[in-house]
């Protein structure tokens, strides 16, 4: 698992308060998608779906990926996280920015308080980009994974900075051009250069490991990681620099052979698992996998459909949008958190208990019963809210808010158990 070695392993202290941030953020999230339901009947470019974007991708999704990362890294480079510090200052700069932007955003003041959100939050991308740099090259081991992990957060740094640009664009004319005209670069950046290459990296790695398969294929990880890096790179040329209209099909082509490629490498870790009973968590993990497909197909259709009539789908290009984080990211994290939480905290309290009298399993850490209706009212609620966008029907995406409201509120539940969990012997 992830704690197997105390010399490796980040400090818990590092970890939980990135863990604990997101939990709030994905609850703060939820309680803006009921509220601002009626904002997804329209156009995706305005305030509250910009304010919620960016507090799912960054308070959310960033945020929960960072203390992961700062755990797992070190063993995956078999070394030391280079500096906790740094570790902090990451979190304290993102922690501090995020609300910031997302304010500005909300209240579309893109003055103070949105350039001052994207200056911090640009610091904790440099901090977490030399905490893992540094930590890399500190290494001996070098390993496909960690390729993958350092190569997404230079493309988050990319994104980072571009989303900072984009702020100053509204008031200072820094591009040529609006910056909607921008926007997919800065989207596609994040989602497909920083959290889809981050969670092959480490998926690939945490998938077999949970499942204790042996399976595992370099080979495979190459060509998944030169498929995506070529899609995300060949669609930033031709969509800003070549503008040839016939070949826009290449990018999406290559991005899904790399994840149809990734499905397999994970069908394969599957396949050939020793443990063949798998767990709740696993379940949703291995969904959010699969999920990745429904956006991706949405993307092609949206593609065409502006290619052939010269006219973006609205309603098509928000069902991406929301399937991304609200689905297949959000996915991963339900199932993830609570397939390393409860290991962290565990070895928190329990590490130097473990040889005295019987200590819980990380599983017993949180509810399972909460973690089910969790499960259940996220997938309904996903199911609803896709739907009622796709028709623009009102009431259907306002039951389906509801339903990730509950799931989101059942999530923060679990986290906190888990958090505050004290020592017990059976």
């Amino acid at each position: 698992m992830i704690i197997t070695d105390s010399i490796k392993t980040t400090s818990y202290k590092v970890v939980l308060p990135f863990y604990i941030y997101a939990a709030f953020a994905f609850l703060i999230s939820a309680i803006l998608l009921l509220t601002s339901s009626s904002a997804f009947t329209d156009h995706y470019f305005q305030p509250h779906i910009l304010a919620i974007t960016h507090l799912m991708a960054l308070g959310w999704g960033t945020m929960i990926i960072l203390g992961a990362s700062h755990q797992l890294v070190p063993v995956l480079i078999e070394g030391k996280l280079y500096s906790d510090k740094l570790a902090y200052a990451s979190f304290v700069f993102a922690g501090i920015g995020i609300p910031l932007l997302v304010y500005g955003f909300y209240a579309f003041n893109m003055h103070n308080p949105a350039k001052w959100g994207g200056r911090f939050i640009l610091l904790s991308i440099i901090a977490y980009l030399i905490n893992l740099g540094v930590s890399m090259s500190h290494s001996k081991k070098e390993n496909i994974h960690a390729l993958f992990v350092f190569t997404s957060v230079l493309w988050l740094f990319l994104t980072g900075a571009l989303g900072l640009a984009l702020v100053y664009n509204f008031t200072f004319n820094m591009f040529p051009h609006d910056s909607l005209h921008y926007l997919p670069l800065h989207v596609h950046a994040g989602v497909i250069g920083w959290f889809l290459m981050l969670i092959i990296g480490v998926g690939s790695r945490l998938i077999p490991m949970f499942l204790i398969s042996k399976y595992t294929s370099t080979k495979l990880l190459k060509w998944i990681f030169v498929l995506i890096n070529g899609a995300l790179i060949s669609y930033i040329l031709i969509f800003y620099f070549i503008k040839i209209t016939e070949v826009i099909l290449l990018p999406w082509l290559m991005l899904f052979a790399g994840i149809a490629l990734f499905i397999f490498y994970c069908y394969s870790a599957f396949k050939h698992r020793i443990r063949k009973q798998v767990d709740e968590p696993m379940k949703v993990s291995l969904l959010a996998v699969m999920l990745i497909i429904i956006p991706l197909i949405l993307l092609l259709i949206a593609i065409v459909t502006a290619t052939l009539y010269a006219q973006e789908n609205i309603a098509l290009s928000l069902s991406y949008g929301f399937l991304i984080f609200f689905g297949w990211i959000t996915a991963i994290i339900l199932g993830m958190t609570f397939k390393t939480l409860p290991f962290i905290v565990w070895n928190k309290v329990y590490h130097k208990r473990s040889g005295i009298g019987k200590t819980p399993n990380p599983k017993d850490l949180f509810s399972n019963t909460a973690f089910k209706v969790m499960s259940m009212s996220y997938i309904a609620g996903l199911l609803l809210f896709v739907t009622g966008s796709l028709m623009i029907q009102l009431l259907l995406i306002q039951c389906g808010a509801v339903l990730i409201l509950t799931a989101a509120s059942l999530y923060v539940f679990n986290v906190l158990k888990v958090v505050a969990h004290k020592p017990r012997q059976i």
